[in-house]
């Protein structure tokens, strides 16, 4: 149960795009601060895929989507390397965009780092699912999430047909 509305807990999937650590090169590190995260604002993390960039991307997302969670996050894959297809990959995924969610992040990352510029990530809604890029570096992991923050439990209510404020 959600100890905030008393409902039942919404549910969240994790995707992070990292061929190094899909291959066991080292260990992935992001999926545990955002599962953290979402715990922390009452979701429960029923599934993070570590795979590599590219096309295994969207089939990740695919998968979750047919599983039709509140949220799903993904890290990594949104930078301007031949391999960050991220974007790419998410972007035939969603039916509306929400743009101004990565330029508040984009910002708030550019506040400490110019390169928070360059991260080419989406956020969106397909279904009833939001759908966030986040960057794979743990500045814009922890920029992304603090963004969120304040905006996700709306998000979710919208788009769980609630529109009371």
């Amino acid at each position: 149960m959600d100890a905030v509305n008393g409902g039942p807990r919404r549910t969240a999937g994790i995707v992070i795009a990292s061929t190094r650590a899909a291959s066991g090169i080292y260990p992935d590190t992001s999926a545990p601060v955002i599962s953290g995260w979402l715990a922390e604002q009452g979701f429960e993390v029923f599934q993070t895929h570590v795979v590599p960039d590219g096309e295994d991307v969207h089939d990740a997302l695919q998968s979750l989507l047919n599983r039709h969670p509140a949220v799903i996050i993904t890290s990594g894959g949104t930078g301007l390397s031949t391999d960050d297809l991220t974007p790419e990959m998410t972007h035939p995924l969603l039916e509306r965009e929400i743009p101004g969610i990565m330029e508040a992040i984009r910002a708030a990352g550019g506040a400490k780092t110019p390169t928070a510029a360059l991260s080419r990530g989406y956020a969106g809604v397909s279904g009833r699912t939001f759908v966030l890029n986040l960057p794979g570096s743990a500045g814009g992991i922890r920029d992304g999430l603090a963004v969120l923050a304040p905006l996700l439990r709306h998000i979710c209510d919208q788009l769980e047909g609630s529109h009371e404020h």
